[in-house]
């Protein structure tokens, strides 16, 4: 039997629920090198901030409506070279770990980045998060580069791997 899930995009009104997803792994994890959880003013700020821009915040929503994952994505690089280039985001409630969610989320993302025209999506992962590495690869990520103890987190050095894919014609054609 498999399990039903909605996407959507976000609104400011999912603030709460993603920073109940996000502040566990903030907290106790090195999976995200913040040190302080973002408060619900501040992701709604994020969530706005992201669809002014035209950037995709989704949310994923199990059978009972109950918000189980979120992914977002925003430019790869400051300069104006990086404008067609994303990169991405997702969580999953830690309760809702192995039930095909994080799937679920990166593919979402993957979609809603290319029907914007973007053309490039990367995935900058943290080494101790090798379920994410494998989410990212069956959607399409390839491993492109290793940053050795990139981040400080936890009294640790961390190493980050960087993975990409293209999105819609890729490199292929020129930029609309």
């Amino acid at each position: 039997m498999s399990e039903e899930f909605s996407v959507r995009e976000a609104n400011v009104g999912d603030a709460a629920a993603v920073a109940e997803i996000y502040t566990p792994y903030v907290l106790d994890s090195t999976a995200t090198f913040e040190s302080d959880p973002p408060d619900v003013e501040e992701w709604g700020r994020r969530i706005a901030e992201a669809v002014e821009r035209n950037y995709p915040f989704v949310i994923v929503e199990d059978g009972a409506a109950r918000l189980v994952a979120f992914g977002f994505a925003q430019r790869y690089g400051p300069r104006i070279g990086y404008r067609y280039s994303v990169e991405t985001t997702t969580f999953v409630h830690r309760d809702c770990l192995g039930r095909g969610i994080g799937t679920v989320v990166v593919g979402a993302l993957v979609d809603a980045c290319a029907a914007r025209g973007y053309r490039q999506a990367f995935a900058v992962i943290a080494a101790s998060e090798p379920a994410s590495v494998v989410v990212h690869a069956r959607a399409g990520y390839r491993p492109v580069g290793t940053l050795t103890a990139a981040g400080w987190k936890h009294g640790q050095w961390l190493d980050v791997f960087l993975m990409q894919r293209p999105l819609g014609q890729g490199n292929e054609t020129l930029p609309e």
